[in-house]
C-alpha cells in the first residue's frame, strides 16, 4: 500500500505562486508514475499533469500548460507541483496519485490511478 499526503496548498492572490508537494509512504514510488488532478467546487475532478516513473516525460491539461511544473525528487519520496501564475479559476482543491504500472509513462485518465491523497485547498483571489 501507498499512502500520500499532499501539502502546500493556501490562499494566494491572481498572478502568485504555490508548489505543492506529495508525500509518499508505505512503499517507493520511484517506478510509478505519479499524476495531480483538481476538483472545484460543483464540478468534477479534472486531469491536471503527470510525470512518468523516470521523472524524464510530463504532460499537462491544456488549462495549466506553461504555468504548472511537475517534478519528483525519488530520495525523498515525494513529487512536486509548480503552479505560477495562478489564476481564480485554478481554485480547487488539489490532490496526487499514484499509479502502478511500474515503469509506466503516465495518463491523464483518474481511473488509472489507485492511489490518491486527501487533496490540500488551493484558493486564488482576485
Amino acid at each position: 500500500q501507498v499512502q500520500l499526503v499532499e501539502s502546500g496548498g493556501g490562499l494566494v492572490q491572481a498572478g502568485g505562486s504555490l508548489r505543492l508537494s506529495c508525500v509518499a509512504s508505505g512503499r517507493a514510488i520511484s517506478r510509478y508514475p505519479m499524476g495531480w488532478f483538481r476538483q472545484a467546487p460543483g464540478k468534477e475532478r479534472e486531469f491536471v499533469g503527470y510525470i512518468d516513473w523516470s521523472g524524464g516525460r510530463t504532460y499537462y491539461a491544456d488549462a495549466v500548460k506553461g504555468r504548472f511544473a511537475i517534478s519528483r525528487d525519488t530520495a525523498k519520496n515525494t513529487v512536486y507541483l509548480q503552479m505560477n501564475s495562478l489564476q481564480p479559476e485554478d481554485t480547487a482543491v488539489y490532490y496526487c496519485a499514484a499509479d502502478h504500472s511500474v515503469l509506466g509513462r503516465g495518463t491523464p485518465v483518474s481511473e488509472e490511478y489507485d492511489y490518491w491523497g486527501q487533496g490540500t485547498q488551493v484558493t486564488v483571489s482576485s
